[in-house]
């Protein structure tokens, strides 16, 4: 079962799992997700299955699972402000729901963390030991707490009930199937370049950012599953990027001739953001493959055939990047 399967990363994650013969149980209440990232599942996949429904109520499904992926989760500092709520209970009771279908299934529990519960880090780059600079009182507060909540649960359920756990960091990422108005950087910048409009760079640019591709974050996230590692591992892309850089890898991959507009920097905006992924490496022998340029370029063509109505076009004109 993946929580949160109609979402941009929990989406991507259905479509790797079926493509290796597994049955997947899609929950969702869409209050971020959008359904058209898994119709194409319900039209032809018989080993697919929908469930709408919000996690932080009771969760009781029939038949056997063998992994739980909690997914669920707004993600977007343009939903702290607008559901707050939704996304502390989807933290806390979602989570909590989670783990207990896992624990009555015998099920192999994996939690998707993120950076965030590094705050805005002391330390750099961050390691999975590193706790963290957060704010508990902060706008961003209720994404970052309802992380680390979920983390704390995660690990009373795996040393009390003995459940089989995963909490893989996630770190910026980005792709196909991201909506348009969800408010973080990649997809700001892109749909702003395409329509012309100036890019809007909160603070001076000089802020940097780590950006990982769908397709390295997906396969970082099964090996994870598949293999005995129980700590926290870091899943991000550890080449780092200004603001400001990326702003302009997006207008000149597009074309465009968008304009910087500069506005002021959100309370508590992390001022960087960085992997160490010595972990990932070591237990799972992975690495991001996705250089930003290529990745860029494939997450514009996407943008750019969903304005057309038309299905995206193969990205075969990209290289692959050197382990980026």
């Amino acid at each position: 079962m993946v929580t949160g399967g109609a979402g941009f990363i929990g989406s991507h994650l259905c479509e790797r799992l079926l493509s290796e013969g597994c049955r997947v149980v899609c929950m969702d209440n869409l209050s971020t997700g959008v359904l058209a990232n898994v119709t194409p599942f319900l039209a032809s996949e018989a080993n697919f299955e929908y469930i709408d429904h919000d996690v932080s109520v009771h969760i009781d499904i029939p038949g056997e699972l063998d992994e739980v992926y909690h997914f669920a989760s707004a993600a977007s500092p343009a939903d702290f402000g607008r559901i707050p709520i939704e996304i502390l209970k989807t933290g806390a009771l979602g989570t909590h729901n989670s783990l207990g279908l896992a624990r009555a299934k015998g099920a192999r529990f994996m939690l998707a963390s993120t950076s965030e519960v590094y705050g805005d880090p002391l330390v750099h780059p961050q390691r999975e030991d590193y706790r963290g600079n957060v704010s508990t009182t902060g706008p961003r507060s209720v994404y970052d707490e309802a992380k680390r909540y979920a983390e704390a649960l995660t690990m009373a359920y795996h040393r009390h009930h003995r459940i089989d756990t995963r909490i893989v960091r996630i770190f910026n990422s980005y792709g196909p199937k991201m909506r348009e108005d969800d408010g973080r950087m990649v997809p700001n910048f892109i749909r702003q370049a395409l329509l012309g409009e100036p890019l809007t760079v909160y603070g001076d640019g000089t802020q940097t950012r780590s950006v990982q591709y769908i397709e390295d974050l997906i396969e970082g996230v099964t090996r994870l599953m598949r293999s005995e590692e129980t700590r926290p591992v870091n899943i991000g892309n550890p080449v780092e990027y200004s603001v400001r850089e990326v702003a302009k890898m997006v207008t000149e991959l597009s074309g465009s001739r968008s304009e910087i507009s500069y506005q002021p920097l959100p309370e508590d905006d992390p001022k960087q953001r960085c992997p160490d992924i010595t972990r990932a490496r070591e237990t799972l022998g992975w690495e991001p493959q996705t250089s930003a340029s290529e990745g860029l370029a494939k997450t514009l063509s996407w943008f750019a055939s969903q304005a057309q109505g038309r299905t995206p076009p193969e990205a075969s004109h990209t290289t692959r990047g050197e382990g980026a």
